[in-house]
């Protein structure tokens, strides 16, 4: 067998001020429903985000993903229609008067608003019926696509530009509306575009649905729900303190 030469690149030391922009965007996401432009976002922007798409991490190198841009008003109609129809149902199953009430106030979506709606999919059998990876959880190639969808994101806020995951659909209405083929799984229906403004925090604690839970209530060592406080507690006293 020949040996393959594996190219290398320098390695690669960031700034600190190149790190604080990486944490900045991470901790300023959010999840944008109710503030979108009508503006367009250029071409260049756009292609930059769905290349940091595009590298992201995938079972066996597999790269499932595929991006569908909507711009047709005609068809994000009838998406926003299997949304009303899910959202209603939606809200009946939540189980006390006062979580129907909240939920029934919230703004979940953007899909007429936005310039763009973007669905992001797993092509399943991309890489045949043996993925290195995902032998033994055939889940993985999903996974991937979320990744995906988390690298768009990423470089959405980067440039300013807000992303709103829409997902109360039911998903074969979803998947037929948009002609897909049937080793295609919708994963992400985003809704893109520059907003008004990000909101400093996310939109669903702030309309006091819940909390950001503790951190360092989340972290266990080598057993489920087993912790150390005592040999941990430098790392747990982190965890405690605010932003990054």
């Amino acid at each position: 067998m020949e040996n393959q030469s594996i190219s290398k690149q320098p390695e690669i030391v960031f700034s600190n001020a190149e790190r604080d922009a990486l944490y900045k965007t991470i901790y300023s996401r959010r999840d944008v429903r109710g503030q979108f432009k009508s503006d367009p976002v250029p071409d260049e922007v756009l292609a930059r985000i769905l290349k940091a798409a595009h590298h992201a991490p995938s079972v066996g190198y597999m790269q499932p993903w595929n991006f569908m841009l909507i711009r047709s008003q005609e068809i994000k109609q009838r998406v926003h229609e299997l949304f009303l129809e899910a959202n209603q149902e939606a809200g009946e199953m939540f189980e006390t008067v006062e979580k129907r009430r909240i939920y029934s106030t919230l703004k979940l979506e953007g899909i007429l608003e936005s310039p763009i709606n973007l669905v992001i999919t797993c092509d399943r059998e991309r890489a045949g019926p043996v993925v290195i990876g995902r032998t033994h959880d055939m889940a993985m190639d999903i996974y991937s696509s979320v990744c995906a969808v988390q690298n768009l994101w990423l470089a959405a806020r980067s440039e300013g530009v807000g992303v709103g995951w829409v997902s109360i659909f039911d998903r074969s209405k979803l998947k037929q509306l948009l002609n897909l083929p049937q080793q295609v799984t919708p994963v992400a229906y985003l809704c893109v575009g520059y907003v008004e403004h990000f909101f400093t925090e996310p939109e669903l604690k702030s309309a006091g649905w819940r909390d950001r839970l503790p951190l360092q209530d989340l972290v266990y060592f080598d057993h489920w729900e087993n912790s150390h406080p005592d040999q941990e507690h430098n790392l747990l006293s982190e965890l405690a303190k605010p932003g990054y």
